[in-house]
């Protein structure tokens, strides 16, 4: 991932944005820490992903399928002072 100091990135903006969709994601550094990356649509929607719902998720779980016997305790609770 190439860097850019924030000066550099405000001052050849438009070649940030190209070399972004050309050869992959940007960093924009301040005082030499990595502050701010920017990338391609393409590469955002690739890592944003698609989220599966909970039941698509339990579904496709390694316990899916698996007769767990889960109980409630009876026990009486204990006793506190407020």
């Amino acid at each position: 991932m190439h860097a850019w100091q924030v000066q550099d990135a405000k001052a050849r903006f438009s070649e940030l944005l190209r070399s972004a969709a050309a050869e992959g994601p940007q960093a924009i550094t301040v005082r030499g820490r990595t502050t701010a990356v920017v990338m391609s649509q393409d590469e955002y929607e690739r890592l944003k992903g698609r989220k599966p719902s909970l039941v698509e998720f339990l579904r496709s779980s390694p316990l899916s399928g698996v007769d767990l016997d889960i109980e409630r305790d009876r026990s009486p609770s204990r006793n506190i002072e407020l």
